[in-house]
């Protein structure tokens, strides 16, 4: 087989690992979008809080230690404990849920059947506070993330490749990981949404605030309820990304990617933003692979912006976003 078909095998694979890498992001906007009908602004801020918060917990780092000890003259940085992972996850889940509570309870009660644009400048609002929090809580210098997850060149798949083509893959651990997450991630959330009274009750908000409060969905318990879940997916975000690239402010950035993953598969799609990460994560490593070299390269940080706004053209919901039929 021609070396060139082996090169973009394997590109094209790795694509669609870094794929589902943007979708895990995209998950969490999806979740608030169907719940309040606005794009969270704070999404991927929240995947770089949680997982500060993690790396904080297993580090036994004391929270506001720069802020005490410049406050004190002391000079406290840590409890002198290692916390297991699994528990650091577990109380990190229990902060994200506190999280929820806290936003819905000093922001969204107050903003209940309001256009939303409101909603939108609400979150933007949200992110900064929460970036600015987070700096203060844990500090600014680039953390590493353990939590057990395999990192580095999938043995098997190397070998398996090397012996059918004469050629090994190089597939990262973690990737594969990341695959299997979400897929478990996505068949729970479509399950909840489809087939639970709190998931219908969900949609029901996402329609209309005042008929779902006219038929006896709490609102405020729906909000809280969806905030916890993104905050969750936010975590499982922050945990890939943090251990694949370190715990960084940059972080957040990813937040961005997960745009024209939405626009693909649409705003209120569970499975579409899935597919909408795979189509993106596999378009923006082949055009780099096949394209980049004729036009002097860098085009991943582009590509995925361009294919976005082209498809928008054709398909404005997205390719699993819900028709919008109005009568005139």
């Amino acid at each position: 087989m021609p070396d060139q078909l082996l090169f973009a095998m394997e590109v094209t694979l790795n694509g669609l690992m870094a794929g589902v890498m943007y979708a895990l992001v995209a998950l969490g906007f999806v979740l608030i979008f169907k719940a309040s009908g606005i794009f969270n602004y704070a999404q991927g801020v929240m995947a770089l809080f949680a997982a500060l918060t993690l790396v904080g917990l297993q580090d036994g780092q004391i929270p506001f230690s720069h802020l005490i000890n410049a406050t004190f003259g002391t000079d406290l940085h840590h409890f002198g404990w290692h916390m297991p992972a699994v528990l650091a996850i577990v109380l990190t889940v229990a902060v994200m849920v506190l999280f929820a509570w806290i936003v819905e309870k000093l922001i969204l009660k107050h903003l209940v059947n309001q256009e939303p644009i409101i909603l939108f400048m609400a979150t933007i609002g949200l992110a900064y506070f929460l970036e600015g929090f987070g700096d203060l809580m844990w500090g600014s210098d680039i953390k590493k993330l353990d939590v057990g997850l395999p990192q580095g060149i999938n043995i098997w798949i190397d070998e398996t490749t090397f012996g059918w083509f004469g050629y090994g893959f190089f597939i990262d651990n973690l990737d594969i990981v990341a695959t299997v997450v979400a897929a478990l991630l996505v068949a729970g959330l479509v399950l909840f949404s489809q087939y639970t009274k709190q998931g219908r009750a969900l949609r029901a908000v996402a329609d209309d605030h005042q008929a779902a409060l006219s038929v006896g969905i709490s609102l405020r318990f729906i909000w809280v309820l969806v905030w916890a879940i993104a905050g969750f997916v936010a975590l499982v975000a922050g945990m890939m990304w943090g251990t694949k690239s370190g715990v960084q402010f940059s972080l957040s950035l990813i937040a961005l990617k997960a745009l024209p993953v939405l626009m693909l598969g649409g705003f209120t799609s569970i499975p579409g933003a899935i597919v909408g990460g795979l189509i993106i994560g596999m378009g923006e490593k082949l055009f780099e692979f096949l394209i980049g070299p004729l036009v002097g390269g860098a085009t991943e940080n582009w590509f995925a912006y361009v294919l976005a706004l082209i498809f928008l053209v054709f398909r404005p919901q997205g390719l699993f976003g819900e028709r919008i039929i109005e009568r005139v």
